[in-house]
């Protein structure tokens, strides 16, 4: 059964020529032009990814995100003429699964867009594995590294499992604690930088230049999954 893919962008030659390569990619496309049709669309049809361009006539596309973050994990390509950092940054930290900058190569996106659900493909067969090196069983709660069992805490293995089912999405530590204890427990929020270097030494080769688990400065920890 094709994919339902939800294209956000004003601009109509744009939406046209992602249509035509996510066709003839074999997916199945729905269009909005603002953010309000975006959200209604959503709502009202089983879609499968969403494209998101940044710039709309009435609401952000970082509001879009944010709105239908509270309501679904469905993964997000943001689509946008912003290149500095912080909005980078800042779509990751807001829910998006990835990003793509204006002018734009439709070929790149169309693999990002395939990798994407290959990587929803992984989580909803209750295994996540990076590279056959790190492969966490979402069934059985049990992680391995190069086919040897990790021994995590329950804390831990939540911040791993949180981290890897949101590659390259940015969680501060606020996030992370919340996630692992509960919003209306106060406890020091640099608990989780300890909970981080403890995860490392488990789960990295070498601790001190992590492949999976990078600090994203000022802002808290991400999942690298390349």
């Amino acid at each position: 059964m094709p994919k339902n893919i939800l294209v956000v962008d004003d601009e109509i030659k744009i939406v046209e020529v992602i249509s035509l390569y996510l066709k003839n990619e074999g997916y199945e496309v729905v269009f909005a032009a603002n953010g309000r049709e975006a959200i209604d669309k959503y709502k009202s049809n089983d879609i499968d990814l969403i494209i998101l361009d940044l710039m709309l006539p009435d609401i952000s596309g970082e509001d879009v995100c944010k709105e239908i973050r509270e309501i679904s994990d469905v993964p997000i390509v943001m689509l946008t003429a912003k290149t500095d950092e912080s909005s980078i940054l800042n779509g990751y930290s807001l829910g998006s699964d990835d990003y793509i900058t204006k002018p734009f190569s439709p070929k790149q996106l169309v693999a990002k867009v395939n990798a994407l659900f290959k990587r929803v493909i992984k989580i909803e067969s209750r295994k996540i594995s990076f590279n056959d090196d790190l492969i966490i069983d979402l069934k059985s709660s049990e992680v391995t590294k190069s086919n040897n069992l990790v021994s995590l805490t329950p804390s831990e293995y939540k911040i791993l499992t949180i981290l890897a089912k949101h590659p390259q999405q940015v969680f501060t530590r606020e996030e992370l604690l919340d996630y692992i204890i509960g919003e209306n427990d106060y406890v020091y929020d640099r608990i989780i930088d300890s909970h981080i270097k403890n995860l490392r030494a488990k789960i990295e080769s070498d601790s001190k230049n992590p492949r999976y688990i990078k600090t994203v400065r000022s802002l808290g920890y991400k999942f690298d999954d390349n």
